[in-house]
Parts: structure tokens; C-alpha cells; sequence
């Protein structure tokens, strides 16, 4: 029995099967004769070792191609866990809409150290595969995360659920298709390093293969550990130092904005198949008058080609409590003033002496008419109670939350701003004095 399961046979049949399974679970999104050719070239890569293995250069530019692929994706990664945590969330709040399965939201409410570990086994992963630590060991590891984010990706894409991956952060943001592509990619250069697996050695000795893979695993623990209790050491986004806010805001040179087409849907009452029609098509078709076998399923907006040179911020936009729009009167001021945010008051970080810290530049920076203005996305009632408990005499506005974890990735964070261009930034675990901040950077 253990010959047949190593045989040749064996895996021929588990890998023609497990295919046919994928093929059969596909939902319509996907198409059918595309899913056939990334099916059999897994299968022809899983049965083709005797002949892989015959070039190993094939190997060897496979593995570096995606171990240097992981590290610098890792490496992104774990230079804004906090901004990687954000969009895992993202996809947990989707599943356990879509599942109503409590196991989702418990992972949402784990996403920041799960991300951590990622972003982790990434970096870790792709040296273990560049070094040739633990042949096995990696190859298997590296199909399970593979595996994992394809899903991911593959979800995202056929139910328009998550706008983008959140794959290299905001160094290079994906649509879903892209991402997935990405990951089918990774997933066949995988699977072609099994097929090859016996040119990968260690490069090393056992000792001291050893002792760079506890380093690399080392080093990718503490990086995005610290780039979560600082902020990214690499900032792409576009509230980052040096950018100007409001010139962020503007469209490109030869804008055009995003064009979208009405789709309506409709469903075979036999079959299930879901069928898209755009007006041209549906008045056409007549669909409409085969009650029998057709019915109205939805109608969507569908995207036909994405803005060009679209602005970098589009929802920019800070209120007053009362209602009143601050945000030309704040970005327009051409003199410096503090934005403390706080995205979420009920997670604000509670430490005493970090919010007498804060007390304390706004009583210096108001007594030389420098503005503190806090920035939330909580309710009247959650800003009263935080300035009761924190003697906050500071004034709050409201702005959008998911502009605000974009702006820092610290809740509070602190931004100085001039003119609307960011002059400084600073994680609560970093706050600054005012005298510092006027010695170094109010010139």
C-alpha cells in the first residue's frame, strides 16, 4: 500500500481528481476553459518531476523568482502591519457576512497579530527557499500561504468584496483579478519548485544555514513589530511628509474619470446559469419574454475602464461638530497647526501619561496661537466622555475613519501641518514636546 501511495499512478490520480474537484466548485465568475488550462498546467507540473528535474536552471530561476518575490512582498507587508491588519479585517467582516460563521469574526478581532505572522512567515519563507533551509518543510509552508491568499484573492474577485489585496501595501496597489493572477502565478512556480525540489540544496552547511535562518526569522519579527509601535519606516501614501494635502486632491494632467455601464442579470429558472446583458443586448435579446425560463436577478453597475490620473485623495473631508465644513479652511491656513487623530475613541490608547502629554502641547502651542484641532470618527457623546476622562480641552472634528487610519497608522496620532502640506509625523508612542517640535520643525 505505502509503494502505491509513493507511485506515480497514485499521484497522477489525486492530481487529476483534485483538479476535476476544482473545476466542478468553480462558481461562473471564472471562465470555465481559462480554470482548464491553469488546472492542467498544475497537473502536468505535479506529474512531470522525471522531466523537471532534468533542467535544474528551471529550479534555480524559479526559486529565486519567488523567494525574492515573498521577501519583498513580506517586507512590504511588515512595514505597515497595522495597514496589512486593517485590510485582513476587511476580508474576515466580508466572510462573516457572507457565512454568518462566528469563527470570521473572531478572526477580525485577531487581524493584527495575524497579520504580524504573515507578514513574518513571509520574509522567513522566501530566505528558507533562497537558502535551501528545510527542502520540505518550505515547499509545503509556501503552498499553504499561497493557498490561502489565492482563496482570498479568488473570493474577493468573483464577488466584487474587497476593491484591493492589500498585497505590497501602498507601494503598488492591485485591483482583485490582478492579485489573483499574481497568486496563480505563485502558485504554478511553486508547484514547478516541487516538481524540481531535489536541485534545491542548502547553500550551506547545516550549522551555518542554521544560524542565517534564525537571524532572517529574527529580523522579520522584530521589523514589523517595530513598524507598529513607530510608524512605516517607507510611507507610500499620499498624506505621507513632503506632500501637500490639498494638491493631492487634484486630478492628474488628462484626467478622465471612471465609466460604468448598467448590467442586468438574469437567471435561468432551470439551470441557475446567470446571464449579463447591457441595454444594447437585453432589447435585443427579449429576454424579458421567456418568463418561463428567465427572471430578473439584479442590476449592476459595472466598471468599464477605470479613471485615468485620477486625484490621490478622494474623501478628504473634515466637519465641525455642528456640521460646518473645515476642510478649505484647515488646509488653506498658512500657518502650522497640530491634527491629533483618533480614529476610533473607544481604542484610543488609554495610557495617563501620553494624554498629559497631549494636554500639555496643546496648552503651549494654543498660548502661541498654534491650532490643536482633533480629528475622530466617533459620535458627539464618545467625544464628550473622552474629553471628560482626559481633561481635553482641545477641540474635535469629525472626518471619515478610514481616511484617518490612513493619514497615520497610530491611534492618537499626532501630524503637523502647514499650508496644507505634512511637515511632521509622530506615533503616540513617539508623542513629542512642543518646544521640540518648535526647535526642529516650526521654522
Amino acid at each position: 500500500m505505502k509503494k502505491f501511495l509513493s507511485s506515480k499512478l497514485f499521484r497522477a490520480i489525486w492530481s487529476i481528481a483534485l483538479a476535476a474537484f476544482l473545476y466542478w466548485v468553480c462558481p461562473p465568475c471564472f471562465s470555465k476553459t481559462t480554470l482548464l488550462i491553469v488546472l492542467g498546467i498544475l497537473v502536468l507540473l505535479v506529474n512531470g518531476s522525471p522531466i523537471i528535474g532534468k533542467f535544474p536552471i528551471i529550479t534555480h530561476i524559479t526559486r529565486i523568482f519567488v523567494g525574492g518575490l515573498f521577501i519583498f512582498s513580506g517586507f512590504i507587508k511588515a512595514n505597515d502591519p497595522l495597514g496589512f491588519s486593517y485590510k485582513l479585517g476587511e476580508y474576515f467582516e466580508v466572510f462573516t457576512a457572507d457565512t454568518g460563521l462566528s469563527i470570521f469574526e473572531s478572526m477580525a478581532h485577531i487581524a493584527l497579530p495575524l497579520a504580524i505572522l504573515l507578514c513574518v512567515s513571509e520574509m522567513a519563507l522566501g530566505f528558507m527557499l533562497l537558502i535551501g533551509y528545510k527542502r520540505n518543510l518550505t515547499l509545503w509552508l509556501l503552498l499553504a500561504q499561497i493557498s490561502f491568499f489565492t482563496f482570498l484573492t479568488f473570493y474577493s474577485a468573483c464577488f466584487n468584496k474587497v476593491t484591493t489585496c492589500g498585497c505590497f501595501g501602498d507601494f503598488l496597489v492591485l485591483k482583485p483579478w490582478e492579485s489573483f493572477w499574481k497568486d496563480v502565478v505563485l502558485m504554478i512556480a511553486i508547484t514547478l519548485l516541487f516538481a524540481g525540489k531535489e536541485s534545491i540544496n542548502e547553500l550551506f552547511n547545516p550549522l551555518i544555514t542554521t544560524s542565517f535562518t534564525i537571524f532572517a526569522i529574527v529580523l522579520s519579527v522584530v521589523f514589523p513589530i517595530y513598524t507598529y509601535r513607530n510608524l512605516p519606516v517607507f510611507d507610500f501614501r499620499a498624506y505621507k511628509i513632503g506632500d501637500n494635502i490639498r494638491e493631492n486632491m487634484k486630478p492628474g494632467v488628462g484626467y478622465q474619470p471612471a465609466v460604468y455601464e448598467s448590467m442586468l442579470a438574469y437567471k435561468n429558472l432551470k439551470t441557475g446559469e446567470i446571464k449579463e446583458f447591457n441595454q444594447k443586448d437585453y432589447m435585443a435579446s427579449k429576454i424579458w419574454e421567456d418568463t418561463l425560463t428567465w427572471a430578473w436577478d439584479t442590476t449592476i453597475n459595472k466598471l468599464v475602464h477605470d479613471a485615468i490620473n485620477p486625484p490621490k485623495i478622494v474623501d478628504f473631508s473634515i466637519n465641525s461638530l455642528n456640521g460646518d465644513v473645515l476642510t478649505d479652511s484647515i488646509l488653506n491656513n498658512p500657518n502650522y497647526q497640530f491634527l491629533l487623530v483618533c480614529y476610533d475613541l473607544n481604542k484610543t490608547e488609554e495610557d495617563e501619561t501620553l494624554h498629559a502629554k497631549i494636554n500639555d502641547l496643546y496648552k503651549l502651542a494654543s498660548s502661541e496661537k498654534v491650532n490643536v484641532l482633533a480629528l475622530t470618527a466617533s459620535d458627539a457623546k464618545q467625544i464628550d466622555a473622552y474629553k471628560h476622562k482626559h481633561q481635553a480641552l482641545y477641540d474635535f472634528a469629525t472626518c471619515d475613519g478610514t481616511v484617518l487610519k490612513t493619514i497615520i497608522r497610530a491611534n492618537p496620532g499626532l501630524v503637523l501641518i502647514k499650508n496644507g502640506t505634512v511637515i511632521m509625523n509622530w506615533h503616540h508612542n513617539n508623542f513629542p514636546s512642543y518646544s521640540d517640535v518648535k526647535q526642529k520643525f516650526m521654522k
